[in-house]
């Protein structure tokens, strides 16, 4: 450009080139990996929400039934009882899950157009229950398969049940020292279990304890907005539980 004149022009639409450049670059979207990151953050519900809340409610009452069905658990402090199933409710739940072999499928929930909320300039409140997430379900979906994959019998998963359950490491126990015999005891049938059932398989009982130190990496958060929001909004599962437990 010899003078001033195209120079400016010049000087424009090597900047309209520019805008222009950074405009398709951004419509092209994030890398794979990226998306693949994104992907797994992805908010989920439930596939078939009444079959398999249904489901779950069944499980829960089972859970409560297992509890109203122990003496060695009736006879601690109502304070210890509330402690300890606050502790391990999640837990013994996923077991439940897994003992009655609960198929768990979701799909992915709509995205909430971008474009509507800037033109509309709507204000959403932040949901108070976290929303499950893809690889959270994965998580969920990868624990129960790999207890159907130990084939435990009812009795077996009765003891496992008591050995989560008795936890002495849960803070604020009165009987701690009581919990933690009942924890041992609950350990030693589940051993002799499966001695009768895997003679061969020694290694059974320290595999079986490591797969059930996973159920821990489950928040109970995504167990209550998966299965029990639907049904219960944001009530706390704790106290849904201590209720059905002590006025049933």
């Amino acid at each position: 450009c010899p003078t001033s004149q195209p120079y400016l022009a010049c000087q424009r639409g090597d900047s309209q080139h520019a805008i222009l450049y950074s405009l398709l670059s951004r419509s092209r979207g994030p890398s794979p990996h990226a998306h693949c990151l994104c992907a797994r953050h992805r908010t989920v519900c439930l596939r078939a929400p009444q079959h398999t809340c249904l489901a779950a409610a069944g499980v829960l009452a089972k859970t409560v039934a297992f509890l109203q069905n122990l003496p060695s658990f009736g006879l601690l402090p109502p304070g210890d009882q509330r402690l300890l199933l606050a502790n391990c409710w999640a837990p013994l739940f996923l077991l439940g899950l897994a003992q009655d072999a609960v198929n768990i499928e979701v799909t992915e929930m709509p995205a909430p157009s971008m474009l509507k909320k800037i033109l509309l300039e709507e204000r959403s409140p932040e949901p108070q229950t976290p929303q499950p997430t893809l690889a959270g379900v994965h998580r969920l979906q990868c624990c129960l398969h790999t207890f159907w994959s130990l084939d435990l019998s009812p009795k077996e998963y009765a003891y496992l049940k008591g050995a989560i359950l008795f936890n002495p490491d849960t803070p604020g126990l009165q009987t701690a020292s009581y919990v933690e015999s009942l924890h041992h005891e609950a350990q030693q049938v589940l051993r002799e279990a499966l001695a009768l059932h895997h003679p061969v398989d020694r290694g059974c009982f320290a595999r079986i304890l490591l797969v059930a130190n996973t159920l821990k990496s489950i928040p109970p958060a995504l167990l209550s907005s998966l299965f029990f929001h639907p049904m219960f909004g944001d009530a706390d599962i704790t106290s849904l539980i201590v209720d059905m437990l002590f006025l049933t």
